[in-house]
């Protein structure tokens, strides 16, 4: 007979190479303990009413509205780089017919130089 294995619970985890991956592994080890506690019955009722709260359907739908106004976020602002775009489009368009019609300064510098 060996030694008894560690169970995954009494793991330690690695080193954290940036603060958001520390901030990560503490949510991760708050949340496991929490869950032990809940398990266990020792859990506060703060810990509890905590967890009471994320499961009822106004925190879903407050979690639903953020995660659609970050969505309309992202397409706002994908839409101010269209238009940008856009404008510069014109802009190199509208370049390009003043030089059909003979009114681009450089083409016209060009061939005075000839």
């Amino acid at each position: 007979m060996g030694r008894p294995r560690k169970s995954d619970e009494s793991r330690s985890l690695p080193p954290a190479t940036t603060p958001e991956a520390e901030e990560n592994q503490m949510i991760y080890l708050a949340t496991r303990l929490a869950k032990q506690q809940l398990e266990d019955g020792t859990a506060s009722s703060q810990l509890i009413t905590h967890y009471l709260k994320l499961g009822s359907s106004k925190e879903r739908l407050e979690k639903e509205k953020l995660i659609e106004e970050n969505k309309l976020l992202k397409a706002k602002t994908e839409a101010l780089k269209d238009a940008a775009e856009t404008k510069q489009m014109f802009a190199d368009v509208m370049a390009a017919m003043k030089s059909y019609a003979g009114n681009l300064p450089a083409l016209e510098e060009e061939f005075n130089d000839e």
